[in-house]
Formats: structure tokens, sequence, C-alpha cells
């Protein structure tokens, strides 16, 4: 079976190592030319790893471009997988292969469709996550399901990192098996089912701004939910610093501080206690962006710059 792999990010490179060490190598690998790089907080230059598994590869700015789609129908695939990718793929893009297109989605499609599933999958306080391979199709995240696996995580404490490494393995997990199906002459299909289903909305770095005067779980949901590899949660100083705020647990000592939200209550090396809207307090336990921690007693809040 002739397999076309598109995408330019960590999961590209999770699916391309799975499909290659299972003996399913993509004939040729599509990704973005490595001064595209900034377009990805996780991008991953795969041309390398292609390379070394003997796959051609073709660079390209827009999967559209007559010029890709070309490149693609060269090959004569049976199959396109976009796992990685953040363009949509047109009709004459989906076309080009026997089967179709197979993308990846970290949620329990149809539930969580959209942008930035993973912030919101923590925001939300999903207990029970899904992770779909599903057939490209006009609307965004809509089309039939190839695959699922679904996993329970802790809603209070897990990181956007921990659910984007356990989508990882997952993906990883569900290729290999996809493939033998389809080698072996099936095409699983089972439609979506619109009851249930939502969209998320696109997130941008400044959604990160924290607001000291919510309750400290809200907070801490925030600080978990905009983490690496995403830009971060984050505050300012007194002085106009940011503080960018990555790591957090809550402060075991319940009621022992007293404060004003935004308040800063303890420093213990690089540690950071803040008082949150509730009274209640975090401990922040990894940021960057400022040469030094705020002073105590300061209130941190605003860019007052």
């Amino acid at each position: 079976m002739k397999i076309v792999l598109v995408g330019a990010v960590e999961s590209t490179e999770i699916a391309l190592n799975a499909l290659c060490k299972s003996g399913h190598i993509p004939e040729l690998v599509v990704t973005l030319p490595p001064e595209l790089a900034h377009r990805h907080s996780d991008f991953v230059d795969v041309g390398p790893l292609a390379q070394e598994y003997g796959c051609a590869l073709h660079l390209t700015r827009k999967s559209d471009s007559a010029e890709t789609i070309a490149a693609i129908r060269g090959v004569d695939p049976d199959l396109v997988l976009v796992i990685g990718w953040s363009q949509l793929c047109g009709p004459e893009f989906r076309a080009v292969a026997k089967l179709g297109c197979i993308g990846f989605h970290p949620s329990d499609l149809p539930k969580l469709r959209g942008r930035a599933v993973l912030p919101w999958t923590i925001l939300l306080q999903e207990k029970v996550v899904g992770a779909s391979l599903f057939w490209l199709a006009e609307g965004a995240d809509t089309g039939d399901i190839a695959a699922k696996a679904r996993f329970e995580v802790d809603p209070d404490n897990i990181t956007v990192r921990e659910l984007y490494d356990l989508q990882m393995k997952a993906l990883g997990t569900m290729l290999p098996p996809l493939m033998e199906r389809f080698a072996a002459g099936e095409v699983p299909r089972e439609p979506q089912i619109e009851d249930g289903a939502s969209t998320c909305a696109l997130r941008r770095p400044e959604d990160g701004l924290i607001d000291w005067s919510a309750p400290a779980a809200e907070i801490h949901r925030l600080i978990r939910a905009a983490g690496p590899p995403y830009p971060g949660a984050f505050t300012y100083a007194a002085d106009g610093a940011k503080l960018i705020l990555t790591a957090v647990r809550h402060t075991q000592r319940k009621g022992y501080y007293i404060g004003l939200p935004g308040q800063v209550q303890a420093i213990e090396g690089r540690t950071i206690t803040i008082c949150c809207g509730d009274g209640a307090c975090i401990d922040v336990l990894e940021w960057h962006g400022a040469d030094a921690p705020p002073k105590l007693h300061t209130k941190l809040g605003k860019n007052s710059t």
C-alpha cells in the first residue's frame, strides 16, 4: 500500500516513526521548509528522519498548491495521512489518493472539534479523553471515524504537556493496526453522530493573561492548560516585567496566608506563593521572563507600562 504523510510537528515525527517501524514506510513525506518553523511552537524538521527511512521528501508552503498536489499525484498513493498540519486540505487534494485522506485529532470526535483542543480539554475539566483518526471531509474534523482511543485523566492535576504526551502515545499505538486493516482490504468508516458535537475556539497567546481575582482552582487550571508546548499563562510584576508561569501547585497550608488577589505572600528559592480571588493561594514552581521574582507583598496584575 502506497502512503503519503503530510505534516511538520512532533505528531508527524511520531507518526513517521510508528509507520516505518511497523513496515508501512511512506513513499513520500510532505512538510514545511525549515525557514517556516516559526509557524508552529512544536515544529519538527522531519526531513532527516524521512531520508533515513528512504522516503522521498517534498517541501511546501501550501499543501493545496498545484506543485504539491502534482508531487503527491506522482506517487499514485492509496492513502494520504495528514498529521500535524494546520492547513485545511481542499477537494482536489483530498481526491488524489485512491482511498482518501486521514487526519488525527486529539479528542473523542465529534466532541471538541476545532482548535486548541488540549488546552480546552483541561479548562473544561474533562475526565475521559479521546484520540481520533478520521477521514478528511469538507468540514473541519467532521469526517467519518477510522479509529479511536479513549483514556482517563486526572482533570485537577494533568498538565497540557502530559496530555500532549498521552495523545502522542495514542497516535503511535493506533496507526500500525489501522494500516494493517487497510493492507487486509478493510476500509473502516464510522459516521460521526452530531448529538454531543462541539467545536473549540482558537486560543491566542493573550488568552493566557491571569486574572488574579479568579478562584485559585481556575488559575491553577489556566497555568496547566497554557503551559509548554504552548506560550504559557502570564502576569506582570509591579515594574511591568512579564512573568510566564509554567508549573503550579495548590498551597498546602490552606488558610495560612491572608492577602489580596495577586499579592505575593511568600518566596522560597524560585517558588512564589500568590493569593487568588477566593483567598486560597497557589505556589508557582516554574516561571521565566524576568531576571528575579517579584518582591514580597507586591501585587501582580495587568501590565502597568
